[in-house]
């Protein structure tokens, strides 16, 4: 058994479970990364950033946390391009860069699933992002 199945296998919550065990699937398949264990965030893909401070780091192109009050899905560029995909996809509320949703049976997942390639689509021409 691999990290990620340990990881999902010892959320409390059998819906959580399964809900993770689908966007496992649906962003490995929208991002054409393999899904890596980052603490408690499965994420996909890497990018190396750099800001004009001088601060910089590596962090996932997309992923998800499944947390105990919520599923929150980390759109890394935001959500100013993805408003219309945002209004046909169901019960969610965002963040800045964090979509949360209760379960995945509240949302459209064909419509995350569109606003995650075109997330993963707008990293991949803002940075040199690969498979970790």
């Amino acid at each position: 058994m691999d990290e990620i199945t340990r990881f999902i296998a010892a959320i409390d919550n059998k819906t959580k479970q399964d809900d993770s065990r689908k966007l496992v699937n649906l962003l490995a398949d929208a991002s054409g990364y393999q899904p890596s264990l980052h603490g408690n965030i499965i994420g996909f893909g890497q990018y190396h950033y750099k800001y004009e401070s001088g601060r910089e780091g590596d962090s996932m192109v997309i992923g998800f946390s499944p947390r105990k009050q919520n599923i929150a899905i980390y759109i890394m560029p935001g959500f100013s391009t993805f408003q219309s995909q945002l209004k046909i996809l169901g019960k969610h509320k965002v963040g800045q860069s964090c979509l949360y949703i209760n379960k995945l049976e509240d949302i459209d997942l064909d419509v995350l699933k569109v606003i995650a390639n075109l997330s993963v689509k707008e990293m991949q021409n803002k940075y040199s992002c690969n498979d970790k």
